[in-house]
């Protein structure tokens, strides 16, 4: 028999054993918050890598769209079993078939709009959130549609934990737009279309900017902007890209 064990002998030999395994085998104090801490860090490091690299580099260069760039944890709109792909040059899946666009075209997209502190944006396509949270930080408001229950509701609890009280969530079909909110200084189509939906265009304010993947649906578009001046389309083509289709009324259309 120990010293220790003299001192104190109603405590029992497997009990000790258990309390220095206990203290061995727990984590010291505050390790998880490092942990945690590291992983901050270094997604804070990815975002500005990924916006010097992908995006500055081939040629955005509004200030107030790199910086939200910077600003958003993209991450954190992501499946968490792909995170470690957050930053990446490349789409990723969201579930429901939809995607979170590449970081370039969330960037080029929101830069074409010209937007301005006290414009009203709407949105087709929430997706993640991740889009609608870019453009928070450069318009007065934005609403946003997604025609998937699941993701809307997501997307909702994601932009209200994270803090985008701008950001309004419905679901529904975006084809439609939201009549009641309108008119829009700006539009956002973030899903494939064959033509340009007539209801959107007409949500739109006078020199109002609406961007979407316009063609083809099921094979590559061209990202198109539109600007309405005097009730008219003025268009400009920008570059070649892919989306997932827009579905519900619009596929009845085609």
């Amino acid at each position: 028999m120990t010293t220790a064990e003299k001192r104190r002998p109603w405590l029992p030999r497997t009990v000790l054993v258990l309390l220095v395994a206990a203290a061995v085998l727990a984590p010291a104090a505050g390790s998880t918050d490092s942990a945690a801490s590291r992983d901050e860090d270094r997604f804070v490091a990815e975002r500005k890598a990924m916006v010097e690299s992908q995006v500055a580099s081939r040629g955005v260069r509004d200030p107030a769209v790199l910086k939200a760039l910077r600003t958003v944890p993209r991450h954190l709109f992501i499946p968490p079993e792909l995170r470690g792909e957050a930053y990446g040059d490349y789409p990723l899946p969201i579930g429901e078939g939809q995607t979170i666009s590449q970081p370039y075209i969330v960037a080029l997209m929101t830069e074409s709009l010209e937007l301005k502190k006290g414009d009203k944006v709407l949105e087709i396509g929430t997706g993640s959130g991740y889009q609608a949270a870019v453009i928070s930080l450069l318009a007065r408001t934005v609403f946003t549609i997604e025609i998937s229950d699941s993701l809307a509701r997501r997307a909702a609890a994601t932009l209200a934990k994270l803090g985008y009280p701008n950001v309004h969530v419905r679901s529904g079909d975006g084809f439609f737009g939201w009549p009641e909110e309108a008119p829009f200084d700006a539009v956002i189509v973030t899903c494939a279309v064959d033509h340009v939906p007539g209801l959107l265009f007409d949500q739109l304010a006078e020199d109002g900017r609406l961007i979407l993947p316009l063609g083809d649906p099921r094979t590559f578009q061209t990202l198109t902007l539109v600007t309405k001046k005097s009730g008219k389309m003025v268009t400009r083509r920008i570059t070649e890209v892919r989306f997932v289709p827009m579905t519900g009324e619009a596929q009845k259309k085609r």
